[in-house]
């Protein structure tokens, strides 16, 4: 099952119409423009890679480079639905206020080495092999990454089967992890390092990542709250996370340069009387602190909710612009003791109420389709060059909702 559309930058394709092309024109260009008033630095695309196959008439991608004029632009190819066949290409971009830039897809010449770019995302699930299981614990074994992790029945909350207990995701400003058993919220962690780091996260010791060390820290208290951005749906008076299942299923889709994608599948969701199938994508790219969640269900549920737990030293802050609005937290509520600042960013046209329990601040969302998107972030004043103050983490907050509401326009 795939959604295509891309909340990170939603793409406009206008398709090229006139004369017929003159052989001496130019390669086809893609033109991307920037609506906004000010400058947008990491800013990431998605092309439809078979739509740009067939037009500019790529037979490999691995062969190919994107020039913006003398400069290559950072780019890959996902295969999404993991037919063997690349479907969409990222293009990672700084673009200035109002600027329009002209890029070319260019075939490799003979024997010209392919562009290699930094490692700016990952992600990642790793449970232990060479063991055995004792009733609901994991005896011995060893730590294995893995694509696909098929949650066995025997598997709850400290088993100490998955390292960290779930999947990882993070980008080079920060980390994310939710717990892949019953509770299935998502917890952060702050980092003190643009180095991708949580392959070596819960190596040392099954609880050691709570403890400050050198790349950074567990830095939220979860409990039975929504954490940051946690998938629920709302019940009477409460928020009710994604408790009940038949079976999970947890996919890295997407391990990339440029970003990182994981896809979880809940089957046989019990909510009251209604039983779903909820497949939930994770996805994070290069420079941002998004991560961004799409929901989609196999049979209607009224609403779908998600949100912030309540901390001390921490109030409530919402806010609007445009087509979006916020719900977010900002003190010195992380577990190092300092400012950490989280927020759940949903499009207007999807909320029923905003609301709380004694747990968490909540945003009630009704899917269209039975599908749904919003983004969560979190930002942590030790990350390098972080947000220390509320007032630079409302103006940060203010600027994302700006670039939402104005994505990049794509031309072919």
């Amino acid at each position: 099952m795939q959604i295509r559309s891309s909340l990170y930058l939603i793409l406009v394709f206008i398709a090229s119409c006139g004369a017929p092309a003159d052989s001496s024109a130019p390669d086809p260009s893609i033109t991307i423009t920037n609506r906004l008033d000010h400058s947008r630095k990491d800013a990431l695309v998605h092309l439809d890679a078979l739509q740009l196959a067939q037009s500019h008439k790529i037979k490999d991608w691995a062969k190919v480079k994107f020039m913006a004029g003398e400069e290559v632009v950072p780019f890959e190819g996902a295969d999404l639905d993991a037919d063997g066949t690349v479907d969409q290409v990222s293009l990672l971009l700084q673009m200035e206020a109002g600027e329009r830039k002209n890029i070319s897809l260019i075939e490799l010449a003979p024997g010209e080495i392919p562009p290699t770019f930094p490692k700016r995302t990952q992600a990642e699930i790793s449970h232990k092999t060479g063991g055995y299981w004792q009733e609901r614990e994991y005896q011995g074994g060893t730590f294995k990454n893995v694509e696909v992790l098929h949650v066995p029945p025997e598997h709850t909350d400290h088993s100490w089967y998955i390292r960290y207990e779930g999947p990882g995701w993070e980008s080079d400003l920060v980390g994310y992890r939710f717990y892949l058993d019953w509770r299935n919220a998502t917890d952060i962690f702050g980092k003190k390092t643009t180095e991708m780091v949580l392959d070596q996260v819960g190596q040392d010791g099954f609880d050691a990542y709570h403890e400050p060390a050198a790349w950074g820290q567990d830095i939220l208290k979860v409990g039975k709250s929504l954490g940051v951005g946690s998938i629920g749906t709302w019940r009477e008076d409460h928020a009710l996370r994604v408790e009940e299942t038949d079976s999970l299923v947890c996919t890295i889709v997407q391990n990339g340069n440029l970003e990182s994608m994981i896809r979880t599948q809940y089957h046989g969701w019990k909510v009251g009387e209604v039983t779903t199938d909820l497949t939930a994508e994770l996805s994070i790219h290069a420079g941002s602190r998004l991560t961004k969640t799409m929901l989609t269900l196999s049979n209607p549920l009224d609403n779908l909710c998600t949100g912030i737990g309540k901390l001390e030293n921490a109030a409530l802050i919402t806010g609007e612009k445009g087509n979006w609005g916020y719900l977010a937290t900002w003190g010195q509520q992380s577990l190092a003791g300092d400012n950490l600042g989280m927020a759940v960013l949903y499009r207007k046209k999807d909320l029923v109420e905003q609301t709380e329990d004694d747990l968490s601040y909540v945003v009630v969302l009704q899917p269209e389709n039975k599908e749904l998107a919003y983004y969560f972030l979190a930002a942590w004043e030790q990350e390098p060059g972080g947000i220390k103050n509320k007032s630079a983490f409302l103006a940060y907050l203010e600027n994302v909702l700006l670039e939402l509401d104005a994505p990049l326009s794509v031309e072919l």
